[in-house]
């Protein structure tokens, strides 16, 4: 895309690791792709434009495809407003693929279909758009048909407007009108010609069950309805994002063909962003959309010294420009040395300028209006996922909207972890600037330091995601370090309620004496009551922590701040939680309620860290106490695993799962295509033209009809850490596996034993 847009001067492709967007060595070395770059590109090219209209502006965001990166892909898919989704049309609809669309329905994403990798052995375009119906859910609307000749595969053929696109080489593809294409086909591939025929009559049939216009032109017998009426139709059925109707283009991107023609689909069909709905937005538990909350309680009209709304989708650390922050605009105009307040930070920072960014080269630009894209330079604070607010000249954020977030991220628990122990203080020092830098980029990267022992531990969100993080450290920064190896993050947890525990904790902290009296009880939390607990607590790291001040007279003189005295409380009560005192691992699960005295002799001159050090303490002795009573439980990470493997390896992927590995299967689905017939969408009724062997009994047919089976298990994450290469030597290579994380469970019997 950035080729023929002109953003650059050559052609990259993944698996031979010189694409633009993939500049980490990592990506390149691997052939994946792992930070999602945004790029800016205009399209269709000025020359190609009509007379007085303009290219559209493109904002190209690359995302991973691989399930440990999902989270960096769930952070940009609410800044989108359209989404092409790429299938493997060797593979098919991958389980991983399902997941990510599922994502992108929760966000009512309008979203197209690009069948890549036409060209490769075994690849079905049929088969492709036969499981985007019944895996996707949604009806699938053949947009364009692959122009094969014998079993080449050699361009593509709209099917909307009679065009077709025929590719020598990169720079030489001849294209076709109606008129020329008919000629062509009916001396040399009739059969092709008909195809094409019927693919239009059907396009029109599955567009009138979802547009009254089309539906009209439809019942009236038009045999001609002209193609921009069938494109207006088809940018309104999927413009709500539902879903429900999916337009598929045909391609393959690494021969160039059909490249051009699906950015040309993206500029008809997607929508802008004055098209899209309001985004919404959190204050607190409460949800609205951007609009009302500006307006504030009871107001007619959006605050007018609110300058501009932006939500940070990304942090990155640019090789010339430094760390900079992606961000998308929702409100207003953001200029270029606005002071942006960032209501997750709750602090006021100044950008050192605003950047558009084409490839590797990036240009400066004054400011970013409503659905623009760019980056700011210089946020020393913001992370991935932050909402910044811009107030006109020296006024303050009101109230009601610093706590305002732009679709907050959703953090998943990390399952993996390993140990670094730097060597002396300079190393330590690099380090921990490493990790706060690379935490910034990806909060699902998560770290803490041992004071004692000056050993970091590292969390994340599966081994890969982990490998990735230290990799990319390691080439910015020579770390001088003893990394340890990647592990299961375990937790504890209390089986039982311990019985009130209380700490006085009667000592100088900095310097200054003070003594804090507190009394706390830890239980474990049922299932269900989560939501009720929340109304009282506030909630860290699957803890919820619940504070009370009981406040008599002469309390509420030596108490100057309760709210600072409840912070510090929850702060200590948390580093309390941190190790537990069965194998140090951090608890989890737990409920603590902390009940301050503030009786007359309980209470001195306390400081924060008065308060901290005394719910810490009685913590710590509250799970002394019941680790005595072996009340102290491990819990462990249960991945909820998908493995599509050759039917003749499935017995032995149960077995391992049940027997060995102490999981579970949910179920076992057969994935190929005809048996997927799901009550939502008649596979029968879908269109699909025929693959050129269809008709020829070769090998290369025979080959892709070895039938594939998916395993849907919960597992023990520990026994699947390395169980990827261990499959890999059962199946030659062909399965896929994605694991995310569903829930902690108490590890039992023998398991417990070994741990």
């Amino acid at each position: 895309m950035l080729y023929y847009s002109g953003v650059t001067q050559r052609v990259g492709d993944v698996d031979s690791g010189n694409t633009v967007t993939d500049f980490l060595e990592l990506e390149r070395e691997r052939g994946i792709t792992i930070q999602s770059a945004a790029i800016t590109f205009h399209w269709p090219l000025q020359q190609d434009c009509p007379p007085g209209t303009s290219p559209k502006t493109i904002n190209l965001i690359d995302t991973p495809g691989h399930q440990d990166f999902r989270f960096e892909v769930d952070r940009c898919l609410p800044i989108l407003d359209g989404a092409v989704c790429i299938i493997d049309s060797v593979k098919g609809v991958e389980a991983h693929t399902e997941r990510v669309w599922a994502s992108a329905q929760e966000f009512k994403i309008p979203r197209i279909v690009y069948c890549n990798k036409l060209d490769r052995e075994g690849a079905s375009f049929r088969k492709s758009v036969l499981e985007i119906g019944s895996r996707l859910k949604g009806w699938p609307l053949v947009c364009q048909i692959p122009w094969w000749e014998k079993e080449d595969f050699v361009g593509v053929i709209d099917v909307i407007d009679g065009v077709g696109y025929r590719w020598k080489s990169e720079r030489q593809k001849a294209r076709y009108e109606p008129a020329e294409l008919k000629e062509l086909l009916s001396t040399s591939n009739q059969s092709l010609l008909t195809e094409m025929q019927v693919a239009r009559q059907r396009l029109v049939e599955g567009l009138a069950d979802f547009d009254e216009a089309v539906m009209d032109e439809f019942l009236a017998e038009n045999e001609n309805i002209p193609a921009p009426l069938l494109k207006q139709a088809i940018r309104r059925s999927i413009q709500l994002g539902d879903g429900r109707v999916i337009p598929v283009f045909a391609g393959s991107s690494f021969r160039h063909i059909g490249v051009e023609p699906l950015m040309d689909a993206i500029a008809d069909y997607l929508p802008n962003p004055a098209e899209r709905p309001d985004v919404e937005v959190r204050i607190g538990s409460t949800k609205s959309e951007l609009r009302e909350a500006l307006k504030g309680k009871g107001k007619k009209a959006v605050d007018p010294n609110v300058t501009s709304v932006a939500s940070v989708f990304k942090v990155f650390d640019h090789p010339k420009e430094g760390v900079i922050s992606f961000v998308r605009v929702y409100h207003g105009t953001l200029t270029r040395n606005a002071p942006s307040f960032n209501t997750h930070m709750l602090i006021q920072e100044r950008p050192m300028g605003i950047l558009q960014i084409s490839a590797s080269k990036t240009e400066d630009i004054q400011e970013l209006s409503v659905g623009q894209i760019g980056a700011l330079r210089g946020l020393k604070k913001a992370r991935t996922g932050d909402t910044l607010i811009t107030m006109a000249s020296g006024k303050a954020v009101p109230e009601h909207l610093r706590h305002i977030q732009i679709r907050p991220p959703e953090i998943p628990p990390p399952v993996a972890f390993l140990q670094v122990d730097p060597y002396g203080n300079v190393a330590a020092q690099q380090l921990e600037a490493a990790l706060e830098s690379a935490s910034r980029e990806d909060p699902s990267l998560r770290w803490s330091r041992n004071p004692k022992t000056d050993q970091f531990t590292i969390q994340g969100m599966g081994k890969l995601h982990l490998d990735v993080s230290l990799y990319n450290m390691r080439q910015k920064h020579k770390i001088d370090a003893e990394f340890g190896p990647i592990e299961v993050d375990y937790k504890e947890c209390v089986t039982a309620e311990t019985s009130p525990q209380k700490a006085i904790f009667d000592r100088p902290v900095a310097g200054k004496s003070g003594k804090v009296t507190c009394t706390v009880t830890l239980r474990p939390i049922e299932e269900g009551e989560h939501d009720s607990l929340m109304e009282t607590g506030l909630e860290k790291d699957g803890n919820i922590v619940q504070v009370d001040i009981p406040m008599h007279g002469e309390a509420s003189a030596v108490l100057v701040d309760a709210d600072e005295a409840r912070q510090q409380l929850f702060n200590g009560a948390i580093a309390g939680l941190a190790r537990g005192p069965r194998r140090a691992s951090p608890i989890h699960g737990c409920h603590v309620h902390i009940t301050l005295d503030t009786s007359r002799d309980a209470l001195e001159s306390p400081t924060g860290g008065h308060f901290s050090g005394a719910a810490k303490t009685a913590v710590q002795a509250a799970l002394r106490e019941a680790f005595d009573k072996s009340q102290i439980g491990v819990l462990e990470p249960i991945m909820l695993t998908h493995i599509v493997c050759p039917e003749a390896a499935a017995g032995t992927v149960q077995h391992d799962i049940t027997a060995g590995a102490g999981g579970h299967v949910l179920e076992v689905n057969d994935r190929s295509a005809e048996s997927a017939s799901e009550e939502l969408i008649d596979v029968s009724k879908i269109y699909a033209p025929p693959d050129p062997y269809d008709s020829i009994t070769s090998l290369r047919g025979k080959k892709s009809t070895a039938r594939m089976v998916e395993i849907i298990a919960k597992v023990p994450y520990k026994e699947m850490l390395n169980y990827d290469e261990h499959l890999r030597s059962k199946t030659a290579g062909r399965h896929s596996m994605t694991m995310s994380f569903d829930s902690f469970a108490r590890v039992v019997g023998h398991r417990e034993k070994d741990i």
